[in-house]
C-alpha cells in the first residue's frame, strides 16, 4: 500500500495559499499589518474615534501642552486642568498642571455632532470630556486652541485615502501604457519608453510644486483633493508601466499566449484575460510599495502650502504649523503628524516587502525551502 505525500510537499497548493504561507513567515510584514489595520479602521470612523470635531477651537488655550490621562478607583478616568500665567517679560502664556482642578473623561460620551460616514447622524465619541466643552487635549492643542489628537485622526482619512486613490489611478495608467508598450513593441515601445524616461528624469518635488502651483486658488477643499490625487497619479505611473512592460515582453512569446493567438482570441482579451493574471501577484506587491510615496507626496505638497489647504485637514496641513523652529521648540507636540507619517510609511514598506516576497513563493528563501522539500 502506497502512502500519498501531503499536498504541500509536492507543491500543488493554489497560488494564494502559497502566498499566504510565505507571507506569514515575514514577521516585519505581519507587524506592518498589525499597525495598518487599526490605523485605517480609525481613519474610516474618524468622527467617532476623535474626541471632538476638527474645527472645534478654544482660543484661550493656544499651544496647550498634552494632558496625562489618569485613572483612579474613586474618580475614574480624568485629567488635571490647566493653570495659566503670563510671562511678564515675553508675554507668553504658560501652562502648569492644576492638581485641584479635575476634568472627568469618559468613554462613549456625548460631544460634537457629526454624520458617521456622511450618513448616520450622531454625537457619540469613543473618548472625551464628560462635560461637553471642557478642555481635554491628550496630544496638546495647536495655534488656534484646537485639539491636535482630533485633527490628527481626521487628517488620517485624507492622507491615507489619497494614497489609495492615487495608486488606483496610477495602476490604470501603468497597466494600460505599459501593457501597450510591451505587447506591441517596436516603434510603439520606443516612443512610450522615451516619454517615461523623460518623466523620470524630471526631479519629482519641483514637478509636483509646478503642477500644484498651477491649480486655481479659488478651488474648494474637495476639488483640490482630487486635483492633488490626479497630479500624484500623473507622475507615479512610470515605475509600474516599466515593470508591466518588462513582464509583457517576456510573456508575449510564451506558449499560452501563442495558443490564444492561434485560437483567434483578440488582443485585449489576451492582455487582460491571459497575460495580466499571470503576474497579478507582482502587480499587487508593486502597488503596495507605491502607496507610501503617494502619502509622502501629499504630505510634502501640503507642508509647502501647495497641496491641500485649510479648512481641509491632512497630516501635511497639520505640519504647516510646525514650520517655525521657535514654535516647535515651545510646542514639540505639533510634530505628532510627522511621527504618524513615519510610522505608517514604514509599516506600509514592511507590508509591501512581505507581499513582494510572497508573490514568488518558490523564489528566494521560500524557493530554497520548497526545493529542499521536493528533493527529500
Amino acid at each position: 500500500m502506497f502512502l500519498r505525500r501531503p499536498t504541500e510537499e509536492v507543491g500543488t497548493l493554489p497560488q494564494w495559499r502559497l502566498m499566504w504561507r510565505q507571507f506569514r513567515r515575514h514577521r516585519l510584514a505581519l507587524a506592518g499589518v498589525a499597525i495598518l489595520v487599526p490605523v485605517y479602521f480609525v481613519a474610516i470612523f474618524a468622527e467617532f474615534f476623535a474626541p471632538m470635531s476638527s474645527s472645534t477651537a478654544n482660543t484661550s488655550m493656544t499651544y496647550a501642552p498634552p494632558q496625562v490621562l489618569r485613572w483612579s478607583g474613586d474618580l475614574g478616568l480624568h485629567v488635571r486642568g490647566y493653570r495659566t500665567e503670563r510671562d511678564p517679560r515675553t508675554y507668553e502664556q504658560r501652562y502648569t498642571e492644576d492638581p485641584g482642578k479635575r476634568i472627568d473623561v469618559g468613554l462613549f460620551v456625548h460631544g460634537d455632532d457629526y454624520k458617521l460616514l456622511g450618513l448616520i447622524p450622531s454625537d457619540i465619541h469613543l473618548i472625551g470630556p464628560v462635560t461637553k466643552g471642557e478642555p481635554v487635549f491628550l496630544l496638546g492643542s495647536d495655534q488656534n486652541g484646537r485639539d491636535l489628537l482630533s485633527r490628527l485622526i481626521h487628517g488620517a482619512r485624507v492622507s491615507l485615502s489619497i494614497g489609495l486613490v492615487g495608486v488606483a489611478a496610477s495602476f490604470l495608467l501603468g497597466m494600460l501604457i505599459g501593457g501597450i508598450s510591451g505587447y506591441f513593441g517596436g516603434g510603439v515601445d520606443n516612443a512610450v519608453q522615451r516619454v517615461i524616461e523623460f518623466l523620470i528624469a524630471i526631479p519629482t518635488l519641483p514637478l509636483w510644486m509646478a503642477l500644484s502651483a498651477a491649480l486655481p486658488t479659488d478651488w474648494g477643499p474637495l476639488t483640490r483633493y482630487f486635483a492633488i490625487t490626479v497630479i500624484l497619479s500623473l507622475i507615479g505611473w512610470t515605475g509600474l508601466a516599466r515593470d508591466v512592460r518588462g513582464r509583457f515582453l517576456s510573456l508575449r512569446e510564451e506558449d499560452f499566449v501563442m495558443a490564444a493567438r492561434l485560437d483567434g482570441v483578440g488582443r485585449l482579451s489576451i492582455i487582460f484575460r491571459h497575460m495580466i493574471p499571470s503576474f497579478a501577484s507582482h502587480i499587487i506587491a508593486s502597488l503596495s510599495l507605491a502607496i507610501p510615496s503617494m502619502i509622502l507626496g501629499e504630505t510634502s505638497l501640503s507642508f509647502l502650502g501647495l497641496g491641500l489647504q485649510a479648512p481641509a485637514v491632512s497630516w501635511g496641513v497639520l505640519l504647516e504649523g510646525a514650520q517655525n523652529v521657535r514654535v516647535v521648540a515651545n510646542a514639540p507636540w505639533l510634530l505628532a503628524p510627522g511621527v504618524a507619517v513615519v510610522i505608517v510609511v514604514v509599516a506600509m514598506n514592511f507590508f509591501g516587502d512581505g507581499l513582494r516576497d510572497a508573490a514568488d513563493p518558490y523564489g528566494r528563501k521560500g524557493g530554497r525551502r520548497g526545493r529542499r522539500r521536493r528533493a527529500a
